[in-house]
């Protein structure tokens, strides 16, 4: 459908990417939300409330019930960060590590299969494409 524009692409890969994570992932329980933030703290660096809310694309407002349940599930913990009481930092349990390196490879996984018949170059751009969407 070329007549489509960019965003309902966008959007519709979306949901198509959501519905097959959460399928693949079900065995862990988690929401769409719950694991964009277990794959952007997989790397395992705590992250400021704020920060993770950037790299997640949410507002901290948004994020503070994500991260309610995920704390709630045994995820993350939130701690006050040193020299500063008002700066929460988020960083992963051991559970969280474990969850988050599925979510990783699923996400791994999945791009790899959605994407293995496209060019580098192509990717490439799209991920520029993408940036400018989100940076907008």
């Amino acid at each position: 459908m070329e007549s489509d524009s960019l965003l309902i692409l966008l959007q519709r890969a979306t949901h198509v990417t959501l519905q097959v994570l959460e399928t693949h992932l079900s065995g862990l329980g988690l929401k769409a939300s719950e694991m964009n933030v277990l794959a952007n703290l997989a790397d395992g660096r705590p992250r400021t409330v704020s920060e993770l809310a950037a790299a997640a694309g949410v507002r901290p407002t948004t994020l503070t019930g994500v991260l309610d349940r995920l704390e709630q599930k045994g995820h993350l913990v939130r701690e006050t960060r040193d020299g500063d009481r008002r700066a929460v930092q988020v960083s992963l349990t051991p559970a969280g590590v474990t969850s988050s390196r599925q979510v990783q490879r699923a996400f791994a996984a999945l791009e790899e299969r959605a994407l293995e018949a496209v060019p580098p170059v192509a990717v490439e751009q799209a991920r520029r494409v993408l940036t400018a969407l989100a940076e907008s």
